[in-house]
Formats: C-alpha cells, sequence, structure tokens
C-alpha cells in the first residue's frame, strides 16, 4: 500500500509558511502566468502529476492556449515561447537538475538579459518552492485528480 500523508493537516504552520511563499510570488513582477510556466515546467520534470494538472489548469485559466501547454515538454524547438519565457524554462531545468550539474556559465550571463537583479531572486525562488512543493507532494503521496 502506497504511503499517503495528509501534510497540509499534519503540519499546518509550515503548509502555510511554503503557501505564503506562492502569495508572495504572485506579487512579484514576473508575472503569474511566467510563474506557473515555470511551475508546469519544474512539475513535469520532477514527474509531480499533480502539480502538472494544476498549474496546467492554472494556465489555461489565465487565457494561455493548449498549444503551448502541450509543446512545454520541448519547449527548445516550440517557436510559441519568448526569449523571455525560454530563459525562464532554460534556468528551471538547470535548477532543477543542480544536483548532476550546477547551472552553466553562458546561462548565468544570459539571465541578466531578460530578468532584473530582483526577478532573478524571485525567479529562483519560485524554482525552488515548486520543487519543494513537488517532493513533498509525490512522497506524501498526493494523489492526481482529474478535473471535468
Amino acid at each position: 500500500m502506497a504511503l499517503k500523508l495528509n501534510f497540509p493537516g499534519l503540519a499546518p504552520a509550515i503548509y502555510q509558511a511554503l503557501a505564503s511563499v506562492n502569495s508572495a510570488l504572485d506579487a512579484s513582477s514576473l508575472g503569474k502566468s511566467l510563474i506557473d510556466l515555470v511551475f508546469l515546467r519544474v512539475s513535469q520534470i520532477n514527474g509531480c502529476a499533480f502539480c502538472v494538472d494544476k498549474h496546467a489548469h492554472d494556465l489555461l485559466e489565465l487565457g494561455d492556449n493548449f498549444q503551448r501547454l502541450n509543446s512545454l515538454v520541448c519547449w527548445r524547438e516550440a517557436p510559441c515561447f519568448s526569449e523571455r519565457e525560454r530563459a525562464a524554462l532554460a534556468w528551471s531545468e538547470a535548477m532543477t537538475g543542480i544536483a548532476g550539474k550546477h547551472v552553466d556559465e553562458e546561462l548565468q550571463q544570459e539571465l541578466p538579459m531578460h530578468f532584473t537583479e530582483i526577478e532573478l531572486v524571485d525567479l529562483a525562488f519560485a524554482i525552488g518552492l515548486m520543487n519543494a512543493w513537488n517532493r513533498v507532494a509525490i512522497a506524501c503521496g498526493k494523489s492526481f485528480s482529474m478535473r471535468n
């Protein structure tokens, strides 16, 4: 039997602390759409079905289209992403896989062309936060739920 833990109920203070980081990021200059795009890509990489469903749904509600969401797994080849989005996605992938390979210098030099220093810090927190949510959700058995 798979482990199922009610992490919001068992650790409400920690859960609320992470949720408050989400709220702070929503107020950042990055924009909800870019944050959710990053959240979706990180969740795809980590294999968190619950979070993939949630952030794809959120992006559709924000007016994004199915083609872009469907193309996110191959964003480097898809023409529907801006240079700013591409930089954010590249950094998302690099930070998510940082245990295997550190962020290369070329990417580090490119990022300031698309983001202010504050935005880079906000983006780093967004990527780190989504990795934390993914790991807790997967480890504690958060189940996937299809939306109607």
